[in-house]
């Protein structure tokens, strides 16, 4: 609301300014009369603020500052208008007229905004008036130039929907309808020309610039549509200021740009500014010896060349632009040769057939000088043929409106509004160059990229890449840039270097661009969608530290095919099978004095609660299985129990025998009366067995996955290894191993042949040697031959408890007969006997 007050009130005094400076009567060389007036708005004077006279149109009225770009945009509307008339096709029976106004200044814009609003017709404002009674003049405006001017207008003459077609003004601030409805251009829009300079940014992996821009309307909101798409394409802008274009070179707000310029560091600097502002910042620039950058260009001076003929403007580095696609008006030359003629006067430098081609610029194309026709450059091409055929979209609208495809135009009374429906719709090809608008108003036409030359003797700019609608892909010729430096590559503008591969950043400071690379941790990885945060990797991956991708983790089993898997079964296998062989001897030899000695059929027990304990040990080869799971140490556990209860109990018989028997005789029949053994080794045996029942009843054995060993395995094992119920039969085991050792030990005087408490003491000391070194292999090692060592230890617990028992029983009873006699034992008994007696 304050911008729209402040401007109004500098329209009013704009105003006041223009009527005090020019009458109202146009000069006969701006008119031309017609069925139909076509309004032309134009800088034509560089500056006219001193103007007290009527503006007359004279090449070169006042010498030094005539606006040749200007020039020949009076020129090409006026070649446009004459084509049309000289046409019977387009507008049979009708003529189209112009009036072209100077605007060059403020208040020469305004001034002619309000004499085309006067020159409208009787009844501009009768909406719902009687069309026989509206007697239109001038039926559309082409112009003005700039936005600011284009701003005014269009605020002025939108309220009666006057069609107003701009051939420069490409601010997108233009292409809001409800507050400019009228307003369409032929110059692409400034929204096309900010992405383009962001993907040519992206292009070349520049996220580290600087911007300047203009403090026009052209510049702000240029500078302002580029911050806002920056950041979210990943762009930093380094440092961003605003070029006033009344400043010198040597003034205190240049030096500051400068200094800043070089102390942001940014290899790129993004220029967004018109020509005049352009020309005031490089003579900066030059005059500061700042060199080695790159220079990004807007359209507005991407291709001017009062910037590129500065002395010493070589030096400033690489000056990439975006630039309307350059086109030629056919026979605008020879029009505007015929003009200097009829007119007298002389041609300019460029005149005599150096015309400058759509990729390249003479370096004659300069400044033209007095009382000479002004040379047609790059620039003045573009904006001429987009005047040109502003023209033929006035012309065309006004085909359709009048209804001249019949061959007659019907020349009716119409109003603005109707004109501009029909302007909006046309879509016609000029030249194999197609015009349509879209629904904003804004033409489907596209950007050539240049970049400037220097290498020959004469500067050049050269088409490197174009861009077009719809598509929003960028083709550009890297090889045709000469870049600063000896090398010629590509310069880097970034803040931090790019990261290694598994390396986050972490951001510095306010800019995201600015940042530090710290490497993922093991078990993440950097998705370089987010490079800025570390993801963790699926249960089944794993990741080194600074990595890039997840990989599989490996199964850790303890599978039957490995090699010592088969050494472990064969252990296993071999312990079974001399454990029935020991069966089978024992059973042959039962009524012999070794196999009464080693306990009877209680000997056939303890074989049988090896085998079980041998068995269960399969549980640990393969795939953990619920079942597998449940087997695979309980039995075992149990087996060993039985053994040890009977290893105890065997002992403690052959003591109260030896010993107890004589000396307290009612204990003696009474454990000898109730079947002490059998006893006492059943309740051994259920009380382990209601432990490995409430074990696997409260502390189920189930197969897990477990990650935590290492980063790249799976280790595939049950959940027993650190149970209570596991470490509550394991002590159970330990008792009765102590057990059995106290009985071995207090039989240790007792006849050779029932003197077992060597064997059994290295026997119980073996197995409580390998139970140390299975628990000390699970507090330092986790992995698949932790199963390995589990067998192995139940292997040697078991074999440690045959080998101390049975095997010299069955050594005596197959390698010496002679011992295994009755009398052999009853001398025995007899030489322990006097022993104890002469003791």
């Amino acid at each position: 609301m304050l911008w729209g007050t402040a401007h109004l009130l500098s329209m009013h005094l704009s105003l006041a300014w223009a009527l005090s400076c020019y009458e109202t009567e146009s000069s006969a060389d701006f008119n031309l009369p017609g069925d139909y007036l076509l309004a032309g708005l134009l800088p034509l004077h560089g500056k006219c603020q001193r103007v007290t006279h009527r503006p007359q149109v004279t090449l070169c009225d006042r010498p030094g500052s005539f606006n040749g770009h200007g020039y020949h945009l009076f020129q090409a509307i006026r070649f446009g208008v004459e084509e049309i008339n000289n046409s019977t096709a387009l507008l049979p029976n009708v003529t189209l007229g112009y009036e072209l106004y100077d605007v060059c200044s403020d208040s020469a814009n305004v001034y002619a905004t309000l004499r085309v609003l006067s020159r409208l017709g009787t009844r501009h404002v009768a909406i719902r008036g009687n069309p026989q009674h509206y007697v239109p003049k001038v039926v559309a405006v082409v112009g003005p130039d700039t936005t600011q001017h284009a701003v005014t207008t269009a605020a002025v003459l939108g309220p009666f929907l006057v069609p107003l077609i701009s051939y420069e003004a490409s601010s997108t601030a233009l292409s809001g309808k409800p507050q400019y409805p009228s307003f369409l251009r032929t110059i692409p829009s400034d929204k096309h020309q900010v992405q383009i300079m962001l993907l040519l940014l992206q292009s070349f992996g520049w996220v580290w610039v600087s911007l300047l821009g203009s403090d026009d309307y052209y510049g702000q909101l240029g500078v302002q549509a580029l911050v806002e798409l920056a950041t979210p394409q990943g762009i930093c802008v380094a440092y961003k200021d605003t070029v006033p274009s009344s400043a010198r070179p040597r003034d205190q707000k240049m030096q500051e740009i400068i200094a800043n310029l070089i102390r942001c560091n940014s290899t790129v600097v993004v220029v967004y500014s018109s020509r005049q502002t352009a020309l005031v910042l490089f003579r900066s620039v030059v005059l500061a010896n700042l060199t080695g950058k790159v220079w990004i260009a807007s359209e507005d001076w991407a291709i001017s060349t009062h910037i590129s003929s500065l002395p010493g403007i070589r030096a400033v580095g690489t000056v990439l632009g975006v630039a309307i696609q350059q086109r030629l008006v056919p026979g605008l030359r020879q029009f505007e040769e015929a003009y200097a003629r009829a007119h007298k006067v002389a041609p300019g430098p460029c005149l005599r057939g150096s015309w400058c081609s759509a990729n390249q610029l003479c370096q004659d194309c300069q400044a033209f000088t007095e009382h000479r026709m002004p040379t047609l450059g790059a620039f003045s091409m573009s904006a001429a043929y987009n005047a040109y055929r502003a023209v033929y979209a006035v012309a065309h609208g006004l085909h359709q409106l009048l209804g001249c495809a019949s061959g007659v135009c019907s020349k009716g009374q119409f109003y603005p509004w109707q004109l501009l429906e029909e302007i909006r719709r046309v879509s016609f090809q000029l030249h194999e160059d197609t015009l349509m608008f879209d629904d904003i108003g804004d033409p489907l036409s596209g950007y050539d990229i240049v970049a400037w030359d220097w290498s020959g003797p004469r500067w050049a700019f050269t088409v490197i890449g174009s861009f077009m609608w719809p598509s929003v892909h960028l083709d550009i010729d890297k090889t045709k840039i000469q870049w600063p430096g000896e090398d010629n590559q590509v310069p880097p503008s970034v803040c931090s270097s790019d990261c290694l591969d598994g390396h986050q950043r972490v951001v510095v400071g306010f800019h995201h661009c600015c940042f530090l690379c710290v490497p993922c941790e093991a078990g993440t990885f950097l998705n370089m969608s987010d490079p800025h945060s570390c993801q963790p990797c699926g249960q089944e991956e794993w990741s080194p530290e600074g990595s890039s991708t997840c990989f599989p983790r490996t199964v850790a089993v303890l599978t039957w095919d490995e090699p010592i898997s088969w050494v472990l079964l064969t252990a296993d296998t071999l312990l079974l099978l001399l454990l029935l062989a020991t069966a089978s001897l024992f059973a042959w030899h039962f009524h012999t004095p070794v196999v009464k000695s080693a306990g009877g059929s209680l000997g056939f027990l303890m074989l049988g609660s090896l085998a079980v304990g041998s068995c269960s040990l399969l549980g640990s080869f393969g795939e953990p299985t619920p079942t597998s799971c449940l087997l695979q140490h309980a039995p075992h556990f149990l087996g060993f129990a039985v053994f040890l209860s009977c290893l105890t109990i065997r002992s403690f018989q052959l003591v109260i025998i030896f010993k107890f028997s004589t000396k307290v005789p009612p204990f003696y029949h009474t454990w000898a009366q109730n079947h002490g053994a059998g006893l006492f080794v059943a309740v051994s045996g259920v009380v382990q067995l209601l432990i490995c029942l409430m074990w696997l009843a409260v502390w189920t054995p189930v197969p897990i996955r477990d990650y935590g060993y290492m980063p790249q395995l799976v280790l595939l094992e049950c959940t027993e290894a650190h149970s209570a119920g596991f470490m509550l039969a394991f002590t159970y085991n330990i008792v009765l191993s102590a057990c059995a050792f106290t009985c071995s030990y207090l039989g240790k005087e007792l006849p050779e042949n029932y003197n077992e408490a060597k064997c059994v003491t290295c026997s119980l000391l073996l197995n409580f040697v390998s139970w140390v070194i299975f628990f000390t292999m699970v507090s330092v090692y986790r992995g698949k031959y932790l199963s390995a060592v589990r067998v192995l230890t139940g292997l040697i617990s078991l074999s440690s408890g045959f080998s101390g028992y049975f095997l010299p029983k069955c050594y005596v009873i197959l390698c010496r007969p002679d011992l295994n006699t009755t009398q052999h034992f009853q001398a025995s008994i007899q030489d322990y006997t006097r022993r104890c007696g002469s003791s």
